[in-house]
């Protein structure tokens, strides 16, 4: 059995991800704020999930990526803490990027935040 760590977390959602200079810009942002992010890009919906050990570096994150304007931002889960289970560091730097929502759900359940997400984005009833 995995054990869980209590970390901030949060989760974006766009229109889509598509662009280069943008997604460049929203990791160098993550590397600054000492953030980890997973990324579903390429089409839509572009979705974002971020995770990090200080709420106010979190908060900071989401307001720098807001304000790169992306069509139809919603963060439909705030950033808040979270009980996560460890999946491993994220590739390269902990920025990593998927191009499929059904990649973005596996890699979203091995951290033990299936139901989370998909609750957060709509595709499940909450509880």
């Amino acid at each position: 059995m995995s054990r869980s760590a209590n970390i901030f977390t949060t989760l974006i959602r766009t229109h889509h991800i598509t662009s280069r200079k943008k997604l460049a810009r929203v990791k160098k942002a993550a590397a600054s704020y000492n953030v980890h992010v997973l990324i579903r890009s390429g089409g839509s919906p572009g979705i974002m999930y971020a995770e990090g050990a200080d709420e106010v570096a979190i908060s900071n994150w989401v307001s720098f990526v807001k304000a790169l304007r992306y069509k139809d931002f919603q963060c439909p889960r705030k950033p808040a803490l979270n009980q996560v289970r460890p999946a491993g560091q994220l590739k390269d730097g902990g920025f990593e990027e998927v191009n499929s929502v059904a990649e973005f759900d596996e890699r979203m359940k091995q951290r033990g935040l299936g139901s989370w997400w998909r609750t957060g984005m709509g595709y499940e009833a909450s509880d």
